[in-house]
């Protein structure tokens, strides 16, 4: 059972002990945290903070925990109830509120659950923020509002099909051209709030869905991560069905997986790669991911003439980079899609839209799709570190060792080689230096891993 403290929110597994776990003492004192950090921030007196949450078990307590605790400071809630991740996102601007917390613990099964903390504009907190918050909760200083002063709920459930409304409107979408197609698409929600979304987008661009694990119930009916281990059944389904293609995402909407009209994964890293590609070619641009995503969206941007830059891990360090740049569409290779002209967050109905277009407009299967784009593939490894290590000293020693490569410390220690790349970074939870490799051949992928890792061993003298 654990509690993970960090600058984005908290998250935590249901029950157990307070200070350990996401007890509702826990997910009280951090809302209180948050809005005694928006007063302070904001310098307003008439605060409003947008709630909603996925379908995870524990999702109707811990939003009456947080909408009360808010209500309890003097701060008016807009409830959305089931939501998406990025649903809550677009309506903290369109309400004109001073900040949103969205309750989901994302792709983690279903004990898990967290608070994940919004600004004024729908995006997550900076660093900076998120550790005023996090000293805020150390202190417990709080001072409620006598009862003349409490905050009012308004509730509000449409924010779904407004959501649904604003991906329409977008420029480089037309519903009409998708509905020539005639596409018949099967959707997993993992029994969370993807179930409602997505098929209704769909049903708007004239598709027909085929349903599996679509009714809202909070029981997740495998690992919510969307990973290809976790989703035979949706991968039969393509197939039986005789459908186009698949869509898959995680219990909060910000991950976003396709499978191929055979059966196969396109791939997460992928997802970001096609909707890059109709988005270039269509308005010349250019594109940030972060350093431990595919190496493709670099060379599907190079060839539309456009720059790409990697930024560090992390969805805030993401859209940073992206603001910097003028990036026109950006992400994670987890299957995130960024894109500036919705709003800077990972959004699943934005990234299904873009990918109808492209499928719209390209004719051809989505399998064909895949084999038109440059084929790399990733290993995901992890060394578990024994008390005492100096990681920062490890890490230095490798980027002394190969620092004739193109190397960038910003999030760890990443090498680009000619021909793949390895990323290496310690983690903020665990005891482990991750290690990412990407390269040609998933036996290169994974014979580069290995040899590092002996690398770091050795230097270690583990």
């Amino acid at each position: 059972m654990t509690l993970i403290k960090s600058i984005s929110g908290i998250r935590g597994t249901i029950g157990g002990k307070p200070g350990n776990n996401l007890t509702p003492i826990d997910a009280v004192k951090f809302a209180a945290s948050y809005g005694i950090w928006l007063k302070e921030y904001s310098k307003k007196d008439d605060l409003r903070v947008v709630i909603g949450r996925d379908a995870r078990l524990s999702g109707e307590m811990i939003q009456n925990l947080v909408v009360s605790t808010l209500v309890g400071l003097g701060i008016d809630v807009i409830d959305l109830d089931l939501s998406t991740t990025p649903t809550v996102e677009i309506a903290v601007p369109l309400e004109k509120a001073d900040g949103g917390i969205i309750l989901t613990a994302s792709h983690n099964p279903k004990q898990w659950n967290a608070l994940k903390l919004l600004n004024e504009k729908g995006e997550f907190l900076n660093a900076e923020q998120g550790a005023k918050i996090l000293a805020i909760a150390e202190k417990e200083d709080f001072d409620f509002s006598e009862v003349d002063d409490l905050g009012e709920i308004i509730k509000n459930d449409s924010y779904i099909d407004i959501h649904i409304d604003e991906v329409l409107n977008l420029s480089l979408v037309d519903a009409e051209v998708v509905k020539k197609t005639k596409f018949k698409v099967v959707v997993d929600g993992v029994n969370s709030t993807g179930g409602i979304a997505i098929p209704k987008l769909l049903k708007e661009f004239g598709v027909e869905v085929v349903e599996l694990y679509c009714d809202p119930t909070g029981h997740f009916p495998h690992n919510p991560e969307p990973l290809k281990e976790h989703l035979t059944d949706i991968c039969d389904l393509v197939v039986k069905e005789n459908a186009d293609f698949g869509i898959v995402v995680d219990p909060d909407v910000d991950r976003l997986a396709f499978i191929s009209n055979d059966g196969e994964m396109f791939g997460e890293e992928y997802t970001l790669v096609a909707c890059a590609d109709y988005v270039l070619g269509k308005t010349k641009g250019n594109t940030v991911s972060n350093l431990s995503s595919s190496r493709a969206l670099r060379d599907i941007t190079q060839k539309h003439g456009g720059t790409y830059e990697a930024a560090a891990v992390g969805e805030v360090n993401v859209v940073t980079k992206m603001k910097a740049n003028n990036a026109i569409i950006g992400g994670e290779g987890n299957g995130g899609i960024i894109y500036p002209e919705s709003h800077y967050g990972r959004d699943s109905l934005v990234g299904t839209a873009l990918f109808l277009m492209l499928m719209a407009e390209r004719g051809g299967t989505v399998a064909e799709l895949r084999a038109s784009y440059p084929s790399y593939f990733m290993s995901k490894k992890k060394i578990e570190l024994t008390p005492g290590l100096d990681v920062d000293g490890i890490l230095e020693s490798m980027a002394s060792k190969y620092a004739n490569e193109e190397l960038s410390t910003i999030d760890g220690v990443k090498i680009d080689f000619a021909e793949n790349w390895v990323h290496l970074r310690k983690s903020n939870t665990e005891p482990i230096i991750r290690i990412y490799t990407e390269a040609k051949s998933q036996e290169e992928a994974d014979g580069l891993a290995n040899k590092i890792i002996g690398e770091i061993k050795e230097i270690a003298g583990i």
